[in-house]
């Protein structure tokens, strides 16, 4: 319609449902990838590992949301995501464009499976995402409290292309700056990144990594396969990893977990349905 406002032009309002807050920064790794972070109210309170809706307006002049990990930890000042840019998406379309000041709406009830909470006490965890599905790991393990139930982390993330693999430096450092858990980091942390469409070396997708025992490398030590016993693993990224990982460890004999009932894996079941 002649003379109707842009999506940008609509003024953000908070709702019951809603605030608005003020992008911090932003950080383009790649032309497919970039995170960001925003200002998080007093009043918001989270699990690490959990997501909330954010977005921006739409063309209708009514909040566009999706649902988004965080990736900073619980107690951190500000709020970090990460996202994918899809050229043609009626949110990160625009999203990918956001700049430091610019303002975004946040939701006041984050929830979710990816938490400590929904998994039954073990040895070791291990956090499989592939590609943005590293968002919650980034929260889990710049939080000291997955250190104290967990004697061993590890994270593996799996990419199509070298420089999809996010906050790889941070991760190959295992958290070395990080003054809450850097030294537990150094001795608890494995970081096993994949690549699978470019030279690298390592090269197989998650599945092919837990079989050929690529997983249980550096200090996580024995067994050098899942042990429903002692391990306990998030799955979180592509439908196709979680649905066949999923189907793997249930063959292993574990269990699946919710807040409700922990169990030995646990899954985000509002991003894969």
């Amino acid at each position: 319609m002649e003379g109707r406002p842009l999506p940008d032009q609509f003024p953000l309002e908070p709702t019951p449902s809603l605030s608005v807050e003020t992008v911090v920064s932003v950080r383009h790794w790649n032309d497919f990838l970039f995170s960001f972070t925003i200002t998080r109210p007093p009043s918001f309170r989270f699990r690490s590992g959990e997501f909330v809706m954010i977005g921006l307006m739409g063309d209708n002049g009514r909040p566009l949301l999706r649902a988004y990990s965080m990736a900073s930890p619980a107690y951190d000042e500000v709020l970090e995501f990460l996202s994918i840019k899809v050229p043609d998406g009626p949110l990160t379309s625009r999203l990918q464009k956001i700049k430091e000041g610019d303002h975004i709406y946040l939701g006041r009830k984050p929830t979710g499976t990816l938490v400590a909470d929904a998994l039954l006490p073990g040895r070791r965890l291990f956090l499989l995402g592939t590609g943005t599905g590293l968002a919650p790991w980034m929260s889990l393990i710049r939080d000291p409290d997955i250190y104290d139930r967990f004697e061993q982390i590890a994270v593996v993330h799996s990419v199509r292309g070298v420089s999809d693999l996010a906050y790889r430096d941070m991760l190959e450092a295992r958290l070395a700056d990080d003054p809450l858990v850097g030294e537990m980091a150094a001795e608890r942390l494995t970081y096993i990144p994949t690549v699978t469409r470019e030279t690298f070396h390592t090269n197989k997708r998650i599945e092919g990594l837990m079989l050929d025992g690529t997983l249980f490398q550096g200090s996580l030590g024995e067994p050098k396969n899942f042990d429903p016993v002692h391990d306990r693993v998030m799955l979180c990224g592509s439908m196709t990893m979680i649905k066949e990982v999923a189907a793997m460890l249930e063959g292993f004999g574990f269990t699946e977990g919710a807040n409700s009932h922990p169990g030995e894996y646990v899954i985000e079941r509002a991003f894969v349905g």
